[in-house]
């Protein structure tokens, strides 16, 4: 990913909270001679060796999967809040532009199995069961149901370099940069609202 330095972050602390809360991204890589993309959550995790991974898991009717097996490199894309930014918004003339926050991770993936699968697909779902009324757990899933797991193929993401970029107007003047949150918050868009917030945040 192009990242001019302004715009390159590189607080890891940050990046690890922004994945957390933006799991769901893009999984990329090269099967059968082009290039393949599923979206699905890909969560943040540390292995048992200490290294730092993403785990998740496709369908076996998902040709993507085939390509792990012939190159084990891959890119996974997460998106956060992004919004339009009118050249009206200055106080001279500009050009329109898009602010946005985004984190590509590379890294090598390989298929697990066993109980490796059953505890990627516990931590998955007791994530995001955690704020239901009755949240439900793997454990209580029948023989029947976790049958289903036959149906797809998990893995485990080493990562090997982070690109995490926040393109939040750094390269206006204060006046400038207030009115752009000024106009974000007026707009009631809630991507924009969040880039918005993003931006008080990057200059406290």
């Amino acid at each position: 990913m192009f990242i001019p330095d302004i715009y390159k972050n590189e607080n890891k602390e940050e990046i690890i909270d922004f994945l957390q809360k933006n799991s769901f991204g893009i999984l990329v890589n090269q099967t059968n001679g082009k290039l393949w993309a599923t979206h699905i959550p890909l969560e943040l995790d540390t292995n048992k060796s200490g290294k730092q991974v993403l785990q998740g898991h496709i369908s076996k009717e998902n040709p993507q999967w085939e390509g792990f097996l012939d190159n084990d490199k891959i890119l996974a894309i997460f998106s956060g809040a992004h919004s339009y930014i009118s050249p009206s918004w200055y106080d001279h003339e500009n050009v329109p532009t898009w602010n946005y926050i985004a984190v590509h991770i590379y890294g090598t993936i390989k298929i697990i199995e066993g109980k490796a699968v059953i505890e990627s697909l516990k931590k998955l779902v007791d994530k995001y069961e955690q704020n239901s009324e009755n949240p439900v757990k793997i454990e209580d899933f029948s023989k029947k149901t976790m049958m289903q797991t036959r149906g797809i193929v998990a893995f485990e993401i080493e990562i090997e370099e982070i690109q995490a970029k926040r393109k939040l107007s750094q390269n206006r003047d204060e006046k400038n940069y207030e009115n752009i949150i000024s106009e974000l918050n007026k707009t009631e868009n809630p991507q924009a609202t969040a880039i918005a917030n993003e931006m008080s945040k990057c200059r406290k």
